[in-house]
């Protein structure tokens, strides 16, 4: 757990350092051979060699991403942080982490970990039971912190690979394997929800409306202020590298 922290870590200190360069790919700084983790991933593939047969595609795509983003989303998130008191805002997202643990345990157990599952579910019954349904993370603040597992993430841990680099509509950086994790975890919330609860407006709000908008919230990125022209080749690698860690841990 603590070589995977490390190399998470490492994956944004490299990115961090190539967002500083300019054309091409810049030199390593000289102290980057004396770290093992930055030097460990420094090695593998360039940017260049990460797998998008799709390119043209996922580019059109991410231009269309990010004018959705300034133009559509951001405005809403940002309505939402205005009339959205700091301490509700944090409420809103404890509540949606704490739902999170459910399609958690639910991997977990797919990927044969029990004491992950245990984990999840041990921070579910804490948060609502002692957190007023889940408002509060109060397992964290106990010692139990969260690890988040996805079915992209199952997927994975059984053998399958990540196939082509995807950039999907509105959510942005996946992968072949990732876009169907996502699309047989909504298929599971539909199926897991009753009809008479999926068909209220409070639901559908909550689920499609103030979900999405608590996520964009806690996302600091914001399109093309990256200060590279490399922005698209950046994102790409960071996304697939941190899915490979996510992966392996």
């Amino acid at each position: 757990m603590k070589r995977i922290r490390c190399r998470l870590a490492a994956a944004a200190g490299l990115l961090c350092l190539v967002l500083g360069g300019c054309a091409g790919t810049p030199p390593l700084p000289p102290g980057i051979a004396t770290h093992p983790e930055l030097a460990e991933i420094a090695s593998e593939p360039s940017v260049l060699d990460v797998y998008d047969p799709l390119e043209p595609m996922n580019r059109a795509i991410y231009n269309f991403n990010a004018g959705f983003d300034r133009y559509i989303f951001l405005p809403i998130v940002r309505a939402y942080d205005f009339v959205t008191p700091d301490f509700l805002a944090d409420r809103v997202s404890d509540f949606f982490d704490n739902l999170s643990e459910i399609p958690t345990f639910a991997n977990a157990l797919l990927q044969l970990r029990p004491e992950v599952a245990a984990r999840a579910a041990t921070r579910f019954v804490i948060n609502v039971m002692f957190g007023f349904g889940g408002l509060y993370d109060i397992a964290s603040a106990k010692g139990i912190p969260q690890q988040p597992e996805d079915f992209g993430q199952t997927l994975g841990y059984w053998g399958l690979g990540p196939g082509p680099y995807l950039v999907i509509p509105v959510l942005g950086p996946s992968n072949l394997r990732d876009g169907t994790g996502i699309v047989v975890e909504a298929l599971g919330w539909w199926w897991l929800t009753p009809g008479e609860v999926s068909d209220t407006l409070a639901y559908n709000a909550v689920r499609f409306g103030l979900q999405p908008i608590d996520t964009r919230y806690r996302v600091a990125f914001r399109y093309y202020q990256t200060g590279s022209p490399f922005e698209y080749e950046l994102v790409r690698l960071l996304f697939t590298e941190q899915r490979k860690l996510a992966v392996a841990n």
